[in-house]
């Protein structure tokens, strides 16, 4: 006997709009942007080669974060435990002027630039507001520009900063060509715990020598020294050998980070043939981070290269940080203070967004009906947008309601940011998604890697 056909979904036009109107948002932010003269590689929403590198790299050991985000083999420094984990690292700058000039840097998308190049930033009084605040920072990072431009200034921040939050991390970001023992005596002396050199791949011999040379000093003076740098597409073979060097100095670990591109050379990344990843970002949002755009092809690149250093037996610590991890970061410090400020929202605990399950239209009646016979009692009722609100905990129970005639239910998951409106928090709605379409909502840290969800995370 034939089986039956299965019933296909009634209409409904709700639902189709909420959604709908997401989808035009995001197709008007990309023509804004193709506006702008960019190119986007082709849409690609699966990214199946990123899937397949992430399940190599789960089985070699690695711990897949913040939904994939964040990748970790091995140690993590703890400047990466606080900013991508709990968002308690915090950074700041003493001038955007930098000697290295590099075509890639995304310093000059932030705003009031150019008068940070002329003026220094106000350090002393950002520390003593920061000092103020309820919660202090676990870290504490100096950045820039190119902090030991000013290195009086660079050992007084520390100073400062170990003075006021005596338990905090501290961190420097620097090109590194700039430092000599003394200076590194200095810096430890303040109080810094870790350097974080800046390494370019086009750097002549002599400058990347006495790059290798001052990381080599670093290590016997300051407790933790790392590589931070952009995966640039098309560089895999000059990748391998810095990480290569990286392992005979004896640095602790590499960051490697998605390459971007920030809104105002496209010209140069056009002559190199780049394209930017299709779609930008999984939810469109004003995001703070300057990197701005991910190019397609580096996060692919830095997975290749953590499987490449596993299999060759490299010591070094790595951590792929996506452009998508800082923008996660951002949510989280929005959303985690209102985790339970409505009991028809939850955390999700992978991208941070605040997120309810929605029935619309006809689709209402018989998902509320179900719930309540399973004892949920608590929904948020929009008769304008037609639908009905409710904790994600409750969708599996709202899967097996009936619609008319024995149809099933549509269900989507609506993903929110919390903003203050006239001093008081309210709700923004970002994206709304079928759920067939998203990702499950983690609603706690139980499915963390377990060293993470104890806090116990190995860390240097």
């Amino acid at each position: 006997m034939p089986e039956s056909p299965a019933a296909s979904p009634v209409e409904n036009p709700a639902l189709e709009c909420a959604i709908g109107l997401y989808q035009d948002i995001a197709s008007e932010h990309m023509r804004a942007l193709a506006d702008t003269g960019v190119a986007f590689a082709p849409c690609d929403g699966e990214r199946a080669e990123r899937r397949g590198l992430l399940e190599r790299l789960q089985r070699a050991g690695a711990r897949v974060r913040n939904g994939g985000a964040s990748v970790a083999l091995g140690p993590l420094s703890r400047g990466c435990v606080g900013c991508t984990g709990s968002c308690t690292s915090r950074s700041f700058a003493l001038t955007n002027n930098c000697h290295r000039d590099c075509w890639f840097c995304f310093n000059p998308n932030q705003k009031e630039f150019a008068y940070y190049c002329e003026h220094p930033f106000p350090w002393r009084r950002q520390l003593d507001l920061l000092a103020q605040e309820d919660a202090h920072p676990a870290c504490v990072a100096l950045t820039g520009g190119e902090p030991l431009l000013m290195p009086d200034e660079a050992c007084a921040f520390f100073a400062r900063a170990g003075e006021l939050f005596p338990d905090a991390h501290l961190r420097l970001y620097t090109s590194g060509d700039l430092l000599d023992g003394a200076l590194l005596a200095r810096l430890r002396e303040a109080g810094l715990d870790e350097v974080r050199f800046s390494v370019k791949q086009d750097d002549p011999p002599h400058v990347a020598e006495k790059v290798f040379s001052n990381m080599a000093l670093a290590r016997r003076a300051v407790p933790t020294v790392m590589v931070e740098m952009p995966v640039i597409p098309g560089t895999e073979r000059q990748m391998q050998e810095l990480l290569q060097r990286f392992e005979e100095v004896g640095i602790d670990g590499v960051n490697l980070l998605e390459f971007t591109y920030a809104m105002w050379n496209w010209e140069v990344y056009a002559s190199l043939g780049l394209a930017l990843k299709n779609p930008p970002y999984p939810v469109f949002y004003d995001y703070v981070y300057a990197g701005s755009l991910a190019v397609q092809g580096s996060e692919e690149l830095c997975l290749r290269l953590m499987l490449w250093a596993h299999d060759r037996g490299l010591g070094l610590a790595m951590h792929y940080c996506s452009l998508e991890n800082k923008h996660r970061a951002q949510i989280r410090n929005m959303n985690e203070p209102h985790a339970r400020i409505n009991g028809c929202y939850a955390f999700d605990y992978d991208d941070f967004f605040l997120k309810t399950a929605l029935a619309f239209g006809p689709d209402r009646a018989p998902v509320r009906a179900a719930l309540k016979a399973r004892g949920c009692t608590e929904f948020l009722e929009d008769d304008e947008s037609d639908a009905t609100s409710f904790h994600p905990r409750w969708l599996p129970a709202a899967a097996k309601a009936k619609g008319a005639g024995g149809r099933p239910v549509q269900l989507c998951v609506s993903y929110n940011v919390v903003v203050e409106n006239g001093g008081a928090p309210v709700f923004r709605e970002l994206k709304v998604e079928r759920v067939s379409d998203a990702p499950p909502v983690r609603l706690d840290d139980a499915t963390a890697p377990a060293d993470e969800a104890a806090g116990t995370l190995q860390s240097f």
